[in-house]
């Protein structure tokens, strides 16, 4: 796990200035499983530096925390849930939600998330 982490802080840390300063707050929380089912939460954006921040979702019954990094309109985390790890990039749209696929290490396939500012 602190591979993948220490890889996505590696990523865009001489091109991120104070940008993620706009990325905090609360989110709503809809996605896809790999399977093609439907969930929905929220999730937690808390600044932590200038590059750096911690995100927390509340889905489907369940919850996750990990580490994320904005560079310019791309949005990246690597998470933990229970005993597997994961990752997401997202994409920042306009509108400041963010839409994005995510994975988990050693599966096949991906999901989809939106993570819309509440």
């Amino acid at each position: 796990m602190r591979t993948v982490m220490l890889s996505l802080a590696m990523l865009g840390i001489a091109s991120m200035p104070a940008a993620a300063q706009s990325i905090g707050g609360t989110y709503t929380v809809a996605g896809t499983n790999f399977d093609g089912s439907k969930y929905g939460g929220e999730a937690t954006i808390t600044l932590t530096s200038d590059t750096t921040c911690t995100i927390h979702w509340e889905t489907g019954g369940s919850t996750s925390d990990g580490i994320c990094m904005r560079n310019d309109n791309a949005f990246s985390a690597g998470y933990a849930m229970g005993k597997e790890v994961g990752l997401v990039v997202y994409k920042i749209e306009k509108d400041g939600s963010l839409h994005g696929l995510w994975t988990i290490a050693g599966q096949n396939g991906n999901g989809t998330e939106v993570l819309t500012p509440k």
